[in-house]
């Protein structure tokens, strides 16, 4: 779809109002743009994957907003021209500037990430290479993780990520299986594979994230008999796999005929999402399995309620590897994981960071 941007020169002082006066048109959602410092709290909150650049603070802000062709623009553009000269009666609007472009379609500026995502070496012997790049410092020894799409959270660079493959590398044995509960773009479960891992689920209940962590394991020559990915949320009725736990049977039988089984994906809210995703990969037990090792790099309010339904689908003595809990965090997640019946094994930090390891 082409879209228009329409972006409004303003102060830092006037985009909340600028703001709730778009939502009032109809405007659905605002980017801002602003070199206000991050506050410790908002760094701690922060789960991202490159750096925060921040320029010099001078009060100016630009707030955008992406409409379709359900907007009149000159009329949209004409009633923001208006706003801002009744604002600027009562406070700083900057210099109004209001201009509007056409975008590119989705499928081109959905890609301009990748001019930012570079090869890099992680824990001595694993190369994070997109596939776009050249990379001439490969060892006889390493792992190369290859990345055709990230188009959901994840490609190595964050300490979450990075203490989730330390965890990894310790504790996998070759041929356990492995369930990625929140996996983004994949790199976790790809790099189960090549640690060893016989079969590995990876699940996340956005279908941009399963399509791009298939894209990523075809990236890397695995089949999906070895790892497969679907949507699913264990915290909305235990729905996992793509199916309620109540309709595995009828999944199985399914695919045991040999057909093809379409889900309803979960958009986490409790509702089915109208986008569907093929399972094609034989593997009907991902709909209820048991698991040797859960790993969950998520957050902390995440991962606290998650461990009250995740043991279903552990093996005995399985191990539940956690990350994306920030310090301030640790105590509250390691109660919830006692409360839960969880033995805590170690626990390593990075950063703010924690990993916790439990079983």
């Amino acid at each position: 779809m082409i879209w228009k941007k329409l972006t409004i020169d303003t102060s830092v002082e006037a985009v909340d109002l600028i703001s709730e006066f778009l939502s009032e048109l109809g405007v659905e959602g605002v980017m801002i743009e602003d070199n206000v410092p991050l506050s410790e709290d908002d760094l701690k909150s922060m789960f991202v994957d490159i750096p925060a650049i921040m320029g010099e603070d001078d009060g100016t802000a630009r707030v955008s907003c992406f409409v379709d062709d359900s907007f009149d623009i000159n009329e949209l553009k004409a009633d923001i021209a208006a706003e801002l000269v009744r604002l600027e009666e009562f406070i700083d609007v900057g210099s109004k500037e209001i201009t509007v472009s056409d975008t590119s379609d989705d499928s081109t500026w959905q890609n301009n990430w990748k001019q930012y995502f570079k090869p890099f070496r992680l824990y001595d012997n694993i190369v994070i290479l997109p596939t776009w790049e050249e990379y001439d410092d490969i060892r006889p020894d390493d792992i190369v993780v290859r990345i055709e799409s990230v188009m959901a959270f994840g490609t190595g660079t964050h300490e979450t990520t990075k203490l989730c493959i330390g965890q990894l590398k310790k504790y996998l044995k070759e041929g356990q299986s492995v369930f990625d509960i929140g996996s983004g773009s994949g790199i976790l479960s790809i790099i189960s594979v090549y640690l060893g891992a016989g079969y590995v689920h990876g699940m996340d209940i956005d279908p941009d994230a399963v399509k791009a962590s298939l894209e990523n394991a075809e990236a890397n020559g695995f089949d999906r008999n070895r790892i497969d990915f679907t949507c699913g949320n264990l915290l909305d009725s235990n729905y996992i796999a793509g199916v309620s736990k109540d309709r595995t049977g009828d999944f199985a039988a399914k695919k045991s005929e040999g057909g093809t089984y379409t889900n309803n994906l979960s958009n986490g809210s409790g509702n089915a999402d109208a986008t569907s995703v093929s399972s094609d990969s034989g593997n009907a037990q991902t709909a209820d399995k048991n698991y040797d090792i859960v790993v969950a790099n998520i957050l902390a309010d995440v991962i606290m309620p998650l461990s009250a339904v995740v043991r279903p689908y552990m093996k005995k003595d399985g191990l539940f590897i956690t990350s994306g809990i920030i310090d301030t965090k640790e105590e509250e997640v390691k109660t919830e994981l006692l409360k839960n019946g969880f033995e805590i094994i170690d626990i390593i930090h990075m950063g703010e960071w924690v990993s916790i390891v439990c079983k």
